[in-house]
């Protein structure tokens, strides 16, 4: 399932692959349904912005902050999340 913000810019990378202190903007969530859902459930809806707050030790999982919640996220969940540089 693939939802896109439509006004951000197509220079994108995964979640898993910005650094901690790194900000940008949500793009798309492209996993299976069930885990699309139960992310925007959380906050992940593109056009949201977030920061990778800080990762494990082995690097799985990592930290975020969304809409002034943190939360921990597996790096294959991380990875079909598109995120735009602020």
């Amino acid at each position: 399932m693939i939802r896109r913000a439509s006004n951000l810019q197509t220079d994108c990378r995964p979640l898993d692959r910005l650094a901690a202190g790194e900000r940008g903007i949500i793009v798309s969530v492209d996993c299976p349904p069930p885990v699309a859902r139960r992310l925007m459930e959380l906050g992940l809806i593109p056009g949201t912005e977030i920061e990778v707050v800080r990762r494990a030790p082995l690097g799985d999982p990592l930290e975020i902050a969304v809409r002034g919640v943190h939360l921990s996220l597996r790096r294959t969940e991380a990875r079909h999340i598109d995120i735009a540089p602020v």
